[in-house]
């Protein structure tokens, strides 16, 4: 089952009073990260991770394919000084490229750049980015069999010492299965999807969550290009008005209301500071509002990889 606590120190890891989520591997992950998602260039990573650290976040977000690893690494030089922190008390995700699944050596040899890139001795989790191959049918026969091939070679970089963790980002109910059933003696502590009150998936969280396994939520305020969707819903900025808050908030809250994690990233650094500040409560009858609003996807589909 699922345990979540708040606490001011975990595990050696500041946590500047926020909640976290103990995993499988016993390793505690804060439940509230900075997502980097389309955010580049090295003087915008060092001024966004800057307001975040100073706000209290310690779960830095990226991937191979965002193309910032490196720059983030620069930026934690200088500001983990700054504030005081060891690498030990920030939480580090990257996710693997899914043009090298299936591929062993090369999967470790990426593993091994994103440390270079980012200036450590270990990621803390390390996730797979997509349920399909980069380049291939999504309904290829051995899409199960290259997934599987992929696991395994995570496995072997956590064996190496290089990641703390690993998991999955885009699984369905499907993949999540499969991989439960067949995981090589490891299970994945986290699995990184599309969750928000557009796109409730629920029997995802409560598979994800009888499992011990947790759910961390990408668009949590909405699409990229098209937030206002989700943040100008009725039904949202109702709750918003009856909370005093902001729409982002009360989104933002309604997932970790619900035991899910969150990465929301935002620029502008009274966002940044807004986006951390969510101790507060929805009522129940808001929650339930908003778990059972029309359903729209923003992001990519993963249910046609088989």
């Amino acid at each position: 089952m699922v345990q979540f606590q708040s606490t001011s120190v975990s595990s050696g890891m500041v946590m500047s009073s926020q909640k976290v989520f103990r995993l499988i591997s016993g390793d505690y992950m804060p439940l509230i990260g900075y997502g980097t998602f389309r955010v580049r260039g090295r003087a915008l990573i060092y001024e966004v991770l800057d307001y975040a650290l100073e706000a209290g976040y310690r779960l830095i977000d990226t991937a191979v394919v965002y193309g910032n690893e490196e720059d983030i690494g620069e930026a934690l030089t200088t500001l983990l000084p700054k504030y005081n922190l060891n690498r030990e008390d920030i939480f580090i995700t990257s996710k693997l490229p899914p043009n090298l699944y299936g591929n062993f050596e090369k999967i470790l040899d990426v593993v091994q750049s994103s440390l270079i890139k980012l200036k450590v001795q270990y990621v803390d989790l390390y996730l797979i980015h997509w349920p399909g191959q980069q380049g291939k049918s999504p309904q290829q026969e051995d899409n199960s069999i290259i997934r599987s091939q992929t696991w395994q070679a995570l496995i072997e970089a956590k064996n190496r010492g290089w990641v703390r963790n690993i998991g999955v980002s885009n699984y369905t109910v499907q993949h999540m299965t499969e991989l439960l059933l067949n995981n090589h003696g490891v299970m994945p502590v986290v699995n990184q999807v599309e969750w928000h009150p557009l796109y409730y998936q629920q029997e995802l969280l409560n598979l994800c969550h009888d499992n011990g396994i947790l759910l961390q939520a990408y668009c949590s305020l909405g699409g990229t290009s098209d937030s206002h969707v989700l943040l100008n819903d009725p039904n949202v900025q109702r709750v918003t008005k009856n909370l005093y808050k902001t729409p982002a908030q009360v989104l933002l809250a309604w997932a970790l209301q619900q035991g899910v994690g969150i990465i929301p990233k935002s620029l502008r650094k009274e966002h940044i500071i807004a986006n951390f500040n969510l101790d507060f409560k929805i009522p129940e009858q808001d929650l339930k509002i908003l778990n059972h609003l029309p359903q729209k996807k923003f992001a990519w589909d993963p249910t046609i990889v088989s």
